[in-house]
């Protein structure tokens, strides 16, 4: 089958960015016309890094589309979406609560044939409603959506948290300026991480895959390990000994109900449950593939070294 088509990309943040470079490069053999959509503000932007960024993006061929998926309605989008063949939301849930399943829906009334929503994270349908991070919900309303309809093809790449997550000062696990590996609920509890440029990598693959997937959740993952193979990694690439503190479950949600709305305790306490937040490499689409990915501690060489 001919993978020939337009596709639409939403968003060129981090994983926005990969996935486009990555098609790009893939466009000239593959037949595909590749475009991003970009609020008007970040296209005429003065700020030398978006500036970076969209010359980047003019150089791979990629065409820009200017509009705003917050402010434009289901039927705006729809109208937008209609000439393309695909759609994949880079958009992140820094759009706000309610987006994910109006972009779902505009999708399905333009009638694109196939659709790679915002889910590049957990295993939702693990996780269940009503987990302590209340976004996770509209990512079952959508799942939902695209299960219960048959004009639209869905494919869902589930990639774990990003890698770089880890290592973020504001969530904690790995705190290098302390000095300190947290564990969230049990220093056996594991979690699958993915690096932002292999989901791009991936999920180009996993969009030109033959055969083609179609009405799938499809895994990936840079790497699987617990809390306790983190911190061990970490004294090992870093050559130091850092302190190792548990954060049970009962203090991650005392936590929480202090501050009700912080998100990123809100993930502490879905990631120190420990469901849906990890899977085993062996049965992931890249290892499958015999394809090369970064684990972390090839992550941390790169980055930390």
């Amino acid at each position: 089958m001919s993978h020939s088509n337009s596709i639409l990309v939403l968003g060129a943040g981090e994983l926005g960015m990969s996935v486009l470079r990555n098609l790009a490069k893939r466009a000239p053999s593959s037949g595909l016309a590749v475009t991003v959509l970009l609020r008007p503000s970040t296209i005429h932007s003065a700020d030398p890094d978006k500036q970076k960024d969209i010359a980047e993006l003019r150089s791979l061929g990629v065409d820009l589309l200017a509009g705003d998926l917050v402010a434009e309605s289901a039927a705006g989008l729809a109208a937008r979406f209609a000439r393309f063949d695909t759609v994949i939301s880079c958009t992140g849930f820094v759009a706000g609560t309610g987006v994910q399943l109006k972009l779902a829906q505009a999708v399905l009334d333009a009638g694109v044939k196939r659709y790679f929503p915002w889910q590049f994270g957990v295993d939702y349908d693990v996780i269940g409603k009503g987990s302590a991070q209340d976004l996770f919900d509209e990512q079952l309303d959508v799942r939902n959506l695209l299960r219960g309809q048959d004009r639209t093809e869905w494919v869902i790449v589930s990639t774990g948290m990003f890698t770089s997550f880890l290592f973020e000062p504001s969530f904690g696990v790995v705190d290098l300026a302390r000095n300190t590996v947290h564990a969230l609920g049990a220093w056996d509890n594991a979690v699958t991480v993915t690096t932002a440029e292999d989901i791009g990598a991936l999920t180009a693959q996993i969009l030109l895959a033959e055969p083609r997937i179609v009405n799938e959740v499809v895994y990936t993952a840079g790497d699987t390990l617990t809390y306790e193979r983190l911190a061990d990694t970490v004294d090992a690439v870093l050559g130091r000994k850092v302190s190792r503190v548990e954060w049970r479950m009962p203090t991650l949600e005392e936590e929480l109900s202090e501050e009700p709305g912080d998100p990123i305790r809100k993930y502490r306490v879905v990631f120190g449950a420990g469901r849906g937040v990890a899977w085993e490499q062996d049965k992931t689409f890249n290892a499958r593939r015999g394809l090369d990915v970064a684990g972390v501690e090839d992550w941390m060489r790169q980055h930390l070294l």
